[in-house]
This record gives C-alpha cells, structure tokens and sequence, in this order.
C-alpha cells in the first residue's frame, strides 16, 4: 500500500508541475484531479487513516469517502479523455452527462451505506457481510461504474496509443494495460459480491490475487501516464550534466583566450546564484563559453602560424594547437605584432557543432595537462 501511494505521489507532482505551467489546460487538469482523488483515497483506505476517520465521523465512513474519491478519480480520468477530443463541445457535453451518472452513483452508495447500522462497513470488502443487501449494493455500485469507467478509458487510451508514436506509444500503452487490468479487478470483483450475496463462500486466495491485481495495475497506470514526461526530464538532466561537464573541461582554454583577448567575453544574461543550476542558465552558459572560445580561437589565429606554414592552421593534433596558443599568448602578452589576417582555424576544429566542441575540449583538456 504504501509503495502504491509513493507511485501515485510521484505521478500527482509531476501533474501538479504541469499544470502550474499550463492552468487552462483541461484536459491537464483532469487527470490532475484524478490523480489526486486516488492519492486521496488510500490514506482513507489504510488503518490507521481508516480508524481515525471512523473515530471522528463514525464507523463506515472512511470506507464511504475512500468510494467516492475512487468515483471522483475515474469521472476525472473520463474527463480527461472527453476534453482531449477534437470536438471540445461535444466533449464537454458528455462531461456533463457522465456528472449526473457519476452523481446517481454516489448518492445510490451513500444512501445504501447510510441505512445500515455504522459498524457493517467498517471492515474490509473480504470480510464485509455480503448477505445484507445495502451492503452489497454498496459495493456492486461502486464496482460496477469503476469498471465502467475504466473499461471506457482503456478503450480510449488504446486507441490514442495505436495513432502516437514512440515515446508517447509507450506510455499511452502501459497505461491503457494498467486500465483494462482495473477494470478486469473491478469485474471479477463485481461478480464475487453477487456469489457472495447469494451466500456461497468465496476462495481466500482469489481475493488476495484480485487485491494484488488492483496495486499492479495502478502502478502501471501512474507509470504509464508519466512515462513520457519522466522521460523527457531524464533526456535533459542528461544534457544538463554534459553542458555542466563540458562547460568545466572548456575551462583552460577559455580562461586562456579570456586573459588574452578580454573584450571577447560576453556579459552574463543573469548574475544569480541560483542561474548556476538551473537548466536554461547551465545550457546559456555553456554555449556562451563556446562562442568565447571560437571568437578568442579567430582572433588568436594569426599568432598561431609557424615558420614553413602555407597560411593554415589544419593539420596538427590538439596537444601541437595546445602549445601554439600557449606561445601565441606569450608573444602578445610581450606585445608583439602579426599583421596577417586570420587563417581558416574553425575548419580544423571540426566540420558541424559536435565534433567542433569535441575538438576544442580536446585542446583544452591538453592545456590542463600542460598545465
């Protein structure tokens, strides 16, 4: 229980972010909400979140606002889906109508749980008295229309999963399998409160084996819907790590040309401490020192060139360029002149934008050997 509340936790945040980014977005907003009815309803659902409840309120309760947070959660899941429709006032029509249902629902389970003494329902669905018939309708209603909906939206994810492409197929899938499983708990669960209710004994361990599908099949569901995201946020922590190891590795030769050539540096776009961890900062000042880099490298060139050399630098490895600008530095720190324009040095860093920051870290990391 507690890893599924973790999981459903961890999905709900994820939302939450979202939606801070994008507050008018519908359907963003319902699977939102439904994700966080069903964080809600598990500490209802546990023990002691359960005892406490019934102490306060009365025995039954808890186990009446854990069902109604879990209807709650899947009108929201159906929400999501009918906002997401390229009819958006069809789809808020159908909104409306599956509320009354919902609705109708809610009422019809809370009047079943209200005409009963309090302590019926005070235990669990394995060992709630399926022989009276409020607490039957209790459970069967709230069942039924669980399946309803999820056996709706499994549908409905398939069918988004079978028109995205990967990444997003991935995950569509996974969550509509962790639907369908619901609402295949959600059946079986229906017909043992019918076998039940006739008075017929049901199997321990089928119980225990549709509880355990339940928790797996939640666990798909959340994953499934933050795959895609969680993906994304793994992409850029990666390219947030590389710029921040590149952007220390370019260090020598930048702290080189900086000192030779400091009009080149260019002025920081923010000079808060926290700018140094965020990715748009990370990102912004690793290309930054790149342009520094090639702008001091243009600059330098003519500096660069050896006595024999036909007017290019193209030719030498990293630790040959290494040791030229180190003597091109010392000679224009004693001041002396080349009138000669700059040589083609960019092509021989590289012909496209990875190999040329591959090249410069390359001569950089030499001028760390060096020094």
């Amino acid at each position: 229980m507690e890893l599924l509340l973790l999981g459903l936790v961890a999905a709900l945040v994820w939302k939450l972010y979202q939606l801070k980014r994008s507050p008018h977005d519908r359907p963003l907003r319902s699977v939102t909400l439904c994700l966080l009815c069903a964080a809600l309803s598990y500490p209802v659902a546990m023990p002691g979140g359960a005892s406490g409840v019934d102490a306060v309120a009365g025995h039954g309760t808890a186990k009446l606002i854990q069902n109604l947070l879990l209807l709650l959660a899947m009108y929201f899941l159906m929400c999501f889906y009918l906002y997401s429709a390229a009819d958006e006032e069809a789809g808020r029509r159908r909104a409306r109508k599956e509320a009354v249902v919902v609705g109708v629902v809610a009422a019809v389970i809370t009047l079943a749980a209200g005409s009963v003494p309090h302590e019926v329902l005070a235990g669990s669905f394995s060992t709630a008295d399926m022989t009276i018939a409020q607490v039957a309708v209790f459970y069967s209603g709230a069942g039924l229309y669980l399946m309803y909906a999820l056996g709706m939206a499994a549908r409905w994810t398939a069918r988004y999963a079978r028109m995205s492409r990967r990444p997003h197929s991935t995950g569509l899938w996974t969550a509509a399998v962790g639907l369908g499983a619901m609402a295949v708990a959600c059946a079986v669960r229906a017909v043992i409160v019918a076998v039940r209710w006739a008075d017929i004994e049901v199997p321990e361990p089928l119980m225990t084996a549709v509880a355990l599908l339940l928790v797996a099949s939640v666990l798909l569901f959340a994953a499934g819907v933050t795959y895609s995201g969680a993906r994304a946020r793994l992409s850029s922590l990666r390219l947030w790590l590389q710029h921040r190891r590149d952007h220390r590795r370019l260090a020598p030769l930048w702290e080189l040309l900086a000192e030779t050539y400091p009009d080149n540096v260019l002025r920081p776009a923010s000079t808060a401490a926290l700018d140094r961890w965020r990715a748009r900062g990370v990102h912004r000042r690793y290309h930054r020192r790149i342009v520094e880099c090639r702008d001091g490298l243009v600059d330098i060139s003519p500096y660069l060139l050896d006595e024999g050399d036909d007017g290019t630098v193209l030719n030498i490895d990293s630790a040959e360029l290494a040791a030229r600008l180190r003597r091109a530095s010392a000679r224009i720190e004693k001041g002396v002149l080349v009138p000669r324009r700059a040589v083609p040095l960019a092509m021989a860093l590289g012909s496209d934008r990875e190999s040329d920051v591959k090249q410069l870290i390359a001569v950089s990391d030499e001028l760390r050997a060096a020094a």
